[in-house]
């Protein structure tokens, strides 16, 4: 039931951050960022048996632990992103946020271009054949 700790916390972060915005606007960001970082390190304690499993089941298929680190390293980066998207969004700066998803999309590709290069390798070998 760890789901609804992580809705608590978001109901009583929207909250005081909704109370806040009336007399201190300024401060309202801090307290949403903060709860959004709070419960993304909530979630991150419910990923790390995910990670493990999908290990598990990368080894069994005698795949490259490379390519269970390049999904991790994509995951967190697109959680991060949006994070810090969603920040500037409700700080009224779209403009920004949308070059902060940009950069991580640019992010998440050069990161798996390795597995692209694999992706050909493979194609080539089945089409040779």
């Amino acid at each position: 039931m760890e789901w609804i700790g992580v809705i608590g916390i978001g109901l009583v972060g929207m909250v005081f951050s909704v109370l806040l915005r009336q007399y201190k606007p300024e401060y309202a960001i801090f307290v949403s960022l903060a709860v959004g970082i709070l419960i993304i390190w909530k979630l991150c304690e419910q990923l790390f048996p995910i990670f493990e499993q999908m290990e598990k089941m990368m080894s069994g298929a005698n795949l490259s632990v490379e390519y269970i680190g390049i999904l991790v390293k994509s995951l967190g980066i697109c959680y991060l992103t949006q994070l810090a998207s969603d920040a500037c969004r409700d700080a009224g700066e779209t403009a920004i946020s949308s070059k902060v998803e940009l950069a991580g999309k640019v992010t998440v590709l050069s990161l798996g271009m390795p597995l692209f290069g694999k992706l050909l390798e493979i194609i080539k070998k089945l089409i040779a054949q």
